[in-house]
């Protein structure tokens, strides 16, 4: 992705022009790689979010509201001490590299104005968040500390002096001259979007790639430089393009981002899934659909809030689904090997004969003996039974009545067992699919806190109280106006079901398949067939067969739901149902009020 040199550039305008002169009024660390400034600017107010993350690192203003824990970290704590209440003086990028350096302007225990400056590197599994003393240049601390162990030419420890990564002596994008270009891409030579990245210090695969693109339109030579994908010709000359020719363009292009003349655009494929985002339109995406920003920031925060390899809440779910999964194996591990042990047991009854024949036969039978053969009394059979030729005549009898004995309790406990097993996935089959739904960390961790509850996970250690959350249902309402509910997890499906819902609403769910339970607020009136049919789409949508077409949706009223005694969170049983076929789809607009408490 793009967060380029070029791309940090822009940012860093962008947080100058909106930030300089602004107070940092409060400090948040919501993980242990993100930093959150808010800041008063004037009458307005921002939040600057920084992050180190070795996948997504970035830096720009964000809309986006992030949970505070209750435990600040010690970095966030020593962030708080020297900069909370002090003003941002500038803001500005260390060469054309991927490192924003903040000046903040404070004052210290002793009311001296002094000088502080967060350091932001965006470099990869590199990336860090330095706290540096301009006076002394000295480190007062950073998000990740680095050891001489780590790293022998730089550490990053309090005390020492910052030291800036190294250089790869390329040429810097800002003040470049033609000269020094074409020398640094060796004059006639052809071009090459790799050539370009070794030469000029901040240019990424996607830029370098756009620039071949667009001085080969300019020059009218497109045969071969027509790429899809990013790095894709890095290797490839653009139809034997000199850096004479890329140079105005390269000039150009980089004019135009500095006065911020194109619009930032974000890249998405039919899934609006984001696939890549610049501070300028990109030719080499011209197959996606373009999503068109006015501020760099605002394509940061959308491209990376969308996209699922940085989405927080997806990474906050993968201790939780590796957890669900490894439990759901081992009940479809035990479901097998019960359903193997059933089938065994269903001898019993050859057992009992066995035993009833040898019995009524003991005196055919003598020592030794390995097999018999007796008259079955019950068909007019001739049966054979196996024998233990060291156990005597009657300990053979004994032998089958005792095995009889064990089958017929073993039927009877593993069939409970069975029951249970079933229960159990049916359960954690539906906690499963709420936990890839989930849209928020707080609908994650009330998913955990029933599995906690019930005993399928082991109690957190606690430092402060705990929050109680109020059920916060999805909420719809359907284009002849009814309002329409689902649930986020099983405990939200019993509240719905059992203490929102009236008698009369309409109770939807996917038939035999996990998902949400669905309530269709019918308010005494009779519920038309569009509302019935777009009811059952939501279920379906809320539903392990969201993917899926004609979907069955069973619907009934609430009247005829009921609740086990000892059933599990979200177990009903219901009678007088009916089932619709339908496609999983969410209505377009989404209601505003739904009922949030009881009626009567």
């Amino acid at each position: 992705m793009s967060f380029d040199g070029i791309v940090t550039g822009a940012v860093a305008r962008q947080l100058h022009k909106t930030l300089a002169g602004a107070r940092i009024e409060k400090i948040y660390q919501p993980e242990s790689d993100e930093i959150v400034l808010h800041c008063h600017a004037g009458r307005d107010k921002h939040k600057l979010y920084l992050s180190c993350s070795s996948n997504h690192a970035r830096i720009h203003l964000t809309s986006l509201s992030d949970s505070n824990p209750q435990s600040p970290t010690a970095f966030c704590m020593l962030l708080r001490k020297h900069l909370q209440g002090g003003r941002i003086a500038s803001v500005q990028q260390k060469d054309s590299e991927r490192i924003v350096e903040i000046f903040v302007d404070t004052v210290n225990e002793l009311g001296f104005a002094v000088n502080k400056k967060i350091i932001a590197e965006i470099m990869g599994k590199h990336s860090n968040i330095v706290l540096v003393d301009l006076t002394t240049n000295k480190i007062i601390d950073s998000i990740k500390r680095i050891s001489i162990d780590v790293n022998r030419y730089r550490q990053l420890l309090p005390g020492l002096p910052y030291v800036y990564p190294p250089s790869q002596n390329k040429l810097n994008c800002y003040g470049l001259t033609q000269a020094a270009f074409c020398e640094a891409l060796g004059g006639d030579a052809p071009v090459t979007p790799k050539a370009l990245m070794s030469a000029v210090c901040g240019i990424s695969p996607t830029f370098a790639e756009e620039l071949c693109l667009r001085t080969a339109a300019a020059t009218s030579a497109t045969a071969a430089c027509t790429p899809v994908q990013p790095t894709a010709y890095l290797d490839k000359p653009c139809s034997s393009l000199t850096a004479a020719q890329v140079w105005p363009v390269l000039s150009a292009t980089l004019q135009q981002i500095e006065q911020n003349s194109n619009p930032c655009a974000v890249y998405v494929d039919e899934q609006r899934g984001p696939v890549e985002f610049h501070a300028m339109p990109l030719l080499g995406y011209a197959g996606c659909q373009e999503l068109l920003f006015d501020d760099i920031s605002a394509a940061c925060d959308f491209f990376y809030s969308h996209r699922a390899s940085s989405n927080r809440v997806r990474q906050k779910t993968g201790d939780l689904t590796r957890t669900v999964d490894a439990m759901l194996q081992k009940l479809y591990l035990k479901k097998k090997r019960l359903s193997e042990d059933l089938l065994a047991a269903e001898q019993s009854e050859t057992y009992r004969l066995y035993g009833e024949l040898l019995t009524a036969n003991m005196h055919l039978l003598s020592p030794g003996m390995e097999t018999v053969r007796v008259l079955n009394y019950y068909d007019n059979s001739q049966l054979a039974i196996p024998l233990d030729k060291k156990l005597s005549p009657v300990r053979n009898a004994q032998r089958y009545f005792k095995l009889y004995a064990k089958s017929k309790t073993a039927l009877r406990e593993k069939r409970i067992q069975l029951d249970e097993a079933q229960q159990d996935l049916e359960y954690l089959e539906s906690v499963s699919i709420f936990i890839q739904q989930a849209p928020t960390f707080e609908a994650v961790e009330s998913i955990r806190q029933e599995l906690t509850e019930l005993g399928y996970l082991k109690k957190r250690r606690q430092t402060g109280k705990p929050a109680r959350t109020k059920p916060t249902p999805y909420t719809y309402t359907t284009s002849d106006g009814f309002c329409v509910a689902a649930g986020h997890n099983n405990k939200e499906n019993d509240y719905l079901t059992f203490k929102l819902a009236d008698k009369r609403d309409i109770w939807l769910h996917t038939k035999d398949i996990p998902g949400s339970h669905v309530i269709l607020y019918t308010e005494g009136r009779a519920p038309s067939e569009t509302a019935l049919r777009e009811a059952a789409a939501i279920a379906a949508w809320h539903s392990k067969a969201q993917t899926s077409e004609n979907v069955p949706v069973d619907y009934v009223t609430v009247r005829h739901v009921k609740k086990p005694g000892g059933a599990k969170p979200g177990m009903v049983i219901f009678t007088d149902n009916r089932t619709l076929y339908v496609d999983p789809a969410l209505p377009k607009p989404q209601a505003e009020d739904a009922p949030q408490a009881k009626r009567d």
